[in-house]
């Protein structure tokens, strides 16, 4: 799976959002410069966010940007898919939705698993979890397979 500049600049934005939380809102400009994302496309993915109910915003000189409920209720899943859409999607389609004859026929469940091992990683992350750096036991193991770091 390739994670699109978007989705990370998202995650990483409202991980900024995460860690302020308590100390009121915090600017676009203040996310933007703590995690070297680019003003106009921050504002664009913060508008995103906003629409799919992650986030909430506040106008004037005390305003900006604050989690629209609690950093342990919003998994990594939830932010990828307010600015990209469904996890895992074959030709725009989802992957039941597929059909493949001949040898290829086994190819829609290969990418049924793909989805389903995508959900259980990213959803079993939130915001807390990201911002107190205590990953799921689950995902940690992952990353400690033999290959893990392995790029192919």
């Amino acid at each position: 799976m390739r994670i699109s500049l978007k989705a990370d600049y998202a995650i990483r934005g409202m991980a900024e959002i995460a860690a302020a939380q308590g100390s009121g809102p915090v600017k676009a400009e203040t996310i933007g410069t703590n995690q070297g994302i680019p003003h106009k496309f921050l504002l664009n993915i913060l508008s995103e966010l906003r629409r799919a109910d992650l986030v909430r915003s506040r106008r004037g000189g005390a305003g900006g940007y604050l989690l629209a409920r609690e950093a342990a209720g919003i998994t990594l899943a939830d932010i990828i898919r307010a600015v990209e859409g469904p996890l895992a999607n074959v030709h725009e389609q989802r992957p039941e939705q597929v059909t493949y004859v001949g040898a290829s026929r086994a190819l829609r469940e290969v990418w049924i698993a793909v989805r389903v091992n995508l959900r259980q990683v990213l959803e079993a992350v939130t915001l807390d979890d990201l911002v107190n750096a205590r990953l799921p036991p689950g995902v940690l193991e992952l990353t400690r397979q033999r290959d893990a770091l392995v790029s192919r």
